[in-house]
């Protein structure tokens, strides 16, 4: 794939760190990593030079708070600042569920910061983002193929098949994946006069340090996913980067709007 601009990808573990290293691989010419922690972040931009193909590779590491707007702002001033231009963004922040409660029994606290990280958030961050490509050049998508248009530059947003679906006690994770389907949706509809497409990727149970500890922490939940996915495993990080990496690439020049479910099946049937 033609991934020779340059990237700024929010999250330095799990599906945000497997994003950078899989744009470092692919070519792009440099790369901004954020992260809340400043340290996790500059880790996987060394990582991403000692693995990127461009032989005038760039790699810096910026700090950020997805719930902050100043943070947001800043971190987007600093990748432009340094890149030159943003092509493609990916935002992988989130937090997942730590209580798991029937709706009688939900937790109002953790359900508003579920909102402000993983749907506020993601506002903020499609929001700052698609002001800032509005204002670059557009660049011809394929010089070899014209009538697949310009690109002012691509925003993939990481959801989840809880989007689409209902899990039983984590109406706060449901109802914010749902959110960013919408927040997608309606920013790929702005911004495609623009020239800017805005997709999401949606995966179900990912090997991540997240679920690691979710695993750890509920002996059982390995085998239940195990179950639940008609593929029968977990996914990697890296599948998941492989689908943002074309949704990112003029391979998807036509691709907006999209929230491309990857759960190995699990959205499928009913499980009961």
């Amino acid at each position: 794939m033609d991934l020779t601009g340059s990237a700024f990808v929010i999250g330095a573990s799990g599906i945000g760190k497997a994003c950078a290293l899989a744009f470092a691989r692919y070519g792009v010419r440099g790369i901004v990593i954020a992260d809340l922690t400043l340290k996790a972040a500059s880790a996987v931009a060394a990582e991403c030079k000692s693995q990127a193909i461009h032989p005038n590779f760039l790699a810096e590491a910026v700090a950020i708070d997805v719930t902050k707007e100043e943070s947001v702002h800043q971190a987007i001033a600093y990748a432009h600042q340094v890149l030159g231009r943003i092509d493609y963004a990916v935002n992988s922040a989130g937090v997942g569920v730590q209580l798991a409660n029937e709706i009688a029994e939900a937790s109002v606290f953790e359900f508003e910061k579920m909102f402000k990280v993983n749907v506020t958030g993601t506002f903020i961050v499609t929001r700052a983002l698609s002001a800032l490509m509005k204002t670059q050049d557009p660049v011809p998508v394929d010089k070899a193929v014209p009538p697949r248009g310009v690109s002012r530059g691509s925003i993939v947003n990481v959801g989840s098949a809880s989007g689409f679906v209902a899990t039983p006690g984590m109406v706060q994770y449901t109802a914010a994946k749902h959110a960013v389907i919408g927040i997608t949706k309606n920013a790929a509809l702005d911004n495609a006069k623009h020239g800017i497409r805005v997709n999401s990727v949606c995966p179900s149970w990912v090997d991540t340090p997240m679920i690691r500890k979710a695993m750890d922490d509920i002996p059982e939940l390995g085998e239940m996913i195990q179950k639940a996915v008609p593929l029968g495993r977990i996914a990697l990080a890296e599948e998941v980067a492989d689908a943002v990496m074309f949704l990112s690439s003029p391979k998807a020049s036509y691709a907006t709007g999209c929230n491309m479910i990857l759960d190995g099946g699990t959205t499928l049937a009913a499980h009961v």
